[in-house]
């Protein structure tokens, strides 16, 4: 799902619950990078009293009650169907809280297909670390170059990578020497990739 617009404007919604206007940030400011990294940058624009957890909730709060709001990057509801078909092994792992992540799945009508989420609350840290692509693969019973990650930032792609995946990188240039990384214009050339 393309849910960076929505991260956004929950970013600037939730933050100005608390009178903190961020409207002069760029729109992909913080594209792939978990909130905790994104609170720690923005600590010095926010009111001295004011509590992680409930700047958090006001952001989750206003992205889960637009999540109809979501649009499906071209051809993904139909590349995981139709790995779903296959009997292909599915899992979501995000850089987001778990309410964001289950929003998103079910504003796509995809959780029924996953297998299982990993979201940031799962991790001890979160993407660009190896760690969530490690858990998937130990959850799935799979060493890591037995899997697939489809990934669309560089924070992904690098923490797919470090965990030894292979990985799609949807409109990403990345250089990897190992040939594990596979740039892809479009998800429905992962069908190529599968059996």
């Amino acid at each position: 799902v393309d849910s960076e617009p929505l991260h956004h404007r929950a970013l600037l919604a939730g933050t100005a619950r608390f009178g903190v206007d961020l409207s002069d940030l760029p729109e992909e400011a913080f594209r792939g990078v978990h909130m905790g990294d994104v609170w720690k940058i923005l600590r010095p624009r926010l009111p001295e009293n004011l509590v992680e957890t409930e700047w958090l909730d006001a952001i989750n709060d206003h992205y889960v009650a637009h999540r109809r709001e979501l649009v499906a990057v071209p051809q993904a509801v139909e590349t995981v169907r139709a790995f779903a078909a296959r009997r292909l092994q599915q899992v979501c792992v995000s850089n987001s809280a778990r309410v964001i992540v289950e929003a998103n799945l079910d504003a796509l009508g995809l959780s029924s297909l996953m297998d299982f989420s990993i979201s940031l609350d799962d991790v001890m840290a979160g993407k660009p670390d190896p760690f969530p692509y490690a858990e998937a693969c130990r959850r799935l019973g799979l060493r890591p170059a037995e899997v697939l990650a489809v990934e669309d930032s560089f924070t992904g792609a690098t923490s797919a990578l470090a965990a030894g995946l292979h990985c799609a990188g949807l409109g990403l240039e990345m250089s990897e020497a190992s040939g594990r990384m596979r740039r892809i214009e479009a998800l429905g050339e992962l069908m190529r990739f599968v059996p």
